[in-house]
């Protein structure tokens, strides 16, 4: 495959996975101010990005529009872009000079572009503007624009990377050093762009469309780490979910007063059509594993535990889950205890359970349907009261 065949399709997959991001986002990032900046600059990225690529300048040309009408928004929209980052910077300080400055700044440097390509409006366009480059050859005009690039990417980089360091928010941590790489790359750009236009050949514009795809993956992959972050904790909670149920179920039948709503028919009921968000349902059934657990505690046979243990030996159980497995077979028997109404005695503690964490109830779970019946319910109490056998 080629430079410019591989730019072709990162630039395409770019422009794809950005203005996926920005829908997903943009409901959520608008609604909150502190994420509402990052969202508008992304967004003017993509559009920067996206009229870069020859193939959508070739699909433009072809229905009337000019080159040098794309070229010149281009230009403007990727100077919004920068100018934007900036304010998206500055507007963590909130110093409202600071901000004016800023967008005056801006305002100033499209305002020149425009004027100066105005002022070169006796030029023939066609024949002094390719399609990924500037939308005036004058050497001031694509001198202030690449500068107000690097400018804007520069402090974007400088920025971002120092407040990753400081704050202990992890969306945010990836999200700011996510956007630092990408104005690392989107720096590399316009010195290759700058030098490029300078004295270079368009040899290298394969290779500043491959970086430039690059940047635009990155600036959406800031974009969606919240998105990202979420996704896990949802996938998270529906693990536990579904390989809790089986105890779950099994040990609130038998203790149905820990339980706020009775289980559902089947587990798989449980997760497509959940009665709470996942994590809360995740939550509340590790909770209600863990009080029921401790109620069946009074039903608890002596020696259960060790006996189970030794079974589950026997089985040829791995030793990693020989404490879960006894765990699981003391629990079974304890819970067929208390569904024949057995009188319940002074409570026996099983080991490693004190704390009910979710890795603990897990492996317990994962041992159930084989552990559950392991061992015979005997209640020595019942043996003690009946009379004796006549002969």
């Amino acid at each position: 495959m080629s430079a410019s065949e591989l730019a072709t399709q990162v630039g395409l997959f770019s422009i794809v996975t950005m203005w996926f991001a920005l829908v997903l986002r943009a409901r959520p990032a608008l609604r909150q101010p502190h994420q509402r900046g990052l969202w508008l600059t992304v967004l003017a990225a993509a559009v920067a990005i996206t009229l870069f690529q020859p193939e959508v300048v070739g699909r433009l040309t072809h229905v009337g529009v000019e080159v040098h009408t794309v070229a010149l928004t281009r230009n403007l929209i990727g100077v919004l872009s920068a100018g934007l980052v900036l304010l998206f910077m500055v507007d963590s300080t909130r110093v409202r000079r600071l901000r004016l400055t800023v967008a005056a700044g801006l305002t100033t440097v499209m305002g020149t572009l425009v004027a100066l390509d105005l002022l070169q409006g006796d030029h023939p366009r066609e024949s002094v503007t390719s399609v990924q480059g500037p939308a005036d050859p004058a050497f001031s005009y694509w001198l202030i624009l690449i500068v107000a690039h690097l400018v804007g990417d520069a402090v974007a980089l400088v920025v971002c990377w120092s407040y990753s360091l400081r704050t202990g928010d992890r969306d945010l941590v990836w999200s700011l050093r996510l956007f630092a790489a990408g104005s690392v790359l989107a720096l590399v750009f316009w010195c290759g762009y700058l030098w490029h236009l300078y004295g270079g050949t368009s040899a290298m514009l394969p290779y500043l469309s491959l970086i430039i795809g690059v940047h635009g993956c990155i600036r959406a992959a800031s974009l969606l780490v919240p998105t990202a972050t979420a996704l896990v904790r949802s996938w998270s909670a529906l693990r536990v979910t579904w390989r809790l149920w089986p105890l779950w179920r099994d040990l609130v039948s038998a203790v149905p007063q820990v339980a706020l709503s009775s289980p559902q028919r089947t587990r798989l009921q449980e997760v497509l059509r959940p009665r709470s968000p996942l994590a809360l349902q995740a939550h509340r059934q590790t909770i209600e594993t863990y009080d029921a657990l401790l109620d069946l505690q009074r039903f608890v046979q002596p020696g259960a535990y060790e006996e189970a243990h030794r079974h589950a030996r026997r089985a040829g159980v791995p030793e990693h889950r020989l404490a879960a497995a006894a765990l699981a077979g003391a629990l079974g028997q304890a819970r067929r205890a208390k569904l024949v109404d057995a009188p319940p005695s002074v409570p026996r503690p099983l080991p490693g359970v004190e704390h009910g964490s979710p890795a603990t109830l897990l492996g317990i779970a994962r041992m159930w349907p084989s552990m559950t019946d392991a061992l015979p319910w005997h209640d020595e109490r019942v043996d003690a009261v009946a009379p004796p056998h006549r002969e």
